[in-house]
């Protein structure tokens, strides 16, 4: 089965697993890494750099499955410094694995309108999404990250995963409506075997 949705972040960039059986089964992958300095907007460019950021070990907490603690970190660290968009980022993985996607849209949602150059965390938007199956919601959200990067490669490749899933339901309801298509039955079966997707019930 193809791993499907990577992170839209910079390579060295580590991921966390969503917990939810729906995500497994997407392979979804959210992004936990440092935000690339120079798309960052001036302002936040000219913060002094502050040592005791915790996101080295909000990522380590995050992947050891420390989430309590991890989120005591960054919501610590957010207190005096509310608008760090790579706390946020990290406060919205941990939330999401926590099962708060509601707490997790809004973080996302709000640094899409303060960063709105920043692919991320339409990306995990875009994760989100696709896990409670509002794939429409997730092409948009993946689009906007490759508006505002078009050479994010891995950007592509997850708008491709998620317009080879919206295929999917289309080929099933023509099918539906037209069972002798010539040709649509074998593509079918094709792409579910490409997705590891099981035929309806």
């Amino acid at each position: 089965m193809p791993d499907l949705f990577h992170l839209l972040c910079p390579v060295f960039c580590p991921v966390t697993r969503l917990r939810c059986s729906r995500a497994r089964r997407l392979g979804l992958a959210l992004c936990l890494g440092a935000l690339l300095l120079g798309s960052l907007p001036q302002a936040a460019r000219a913060q002094p750099v502050i040592p005791a950021a915790p996101y080295a070990d909000a990522q380590r907490l995050i992947a050891s499955g420390e989430l309590a603690l991890a989120q005591q970190r960054l919501e610590q660290w957010l207190q005096e410094r509310p608008t760090d968009p790579q706390a946020r980022l990290l406060l919205g993985v941990v939330l999401t694995n926590r099962g708060d996607t509601e707490g997790a849209r809004q973080i996302y949602e709000s640094l899409t309108q303060a960063y709105p150059e920043l692919p991320e965390p339409y990306n995990n938007l875009a994760v989100l999404q696709a896990a409670q199956g509002r794939l429409p919601e997730a092409r948009a959200a993946l689009e906007s990250a490759i508006r505002f990067n078009p050479d994010y490669a891995t950007a592509h490749r997850n708008l491709g995963d998620v317009y080879a899933h919206l295929a999917l339901g289309h080929w099933q309801r023509a099918l539906t409506l037209q069972p002798d298509s010539p040709g649509l039955a074998e593509r079918l079966r094709a792409l579910r075997e490409l997705l590891g997707a099981a035929p309806p019930r």
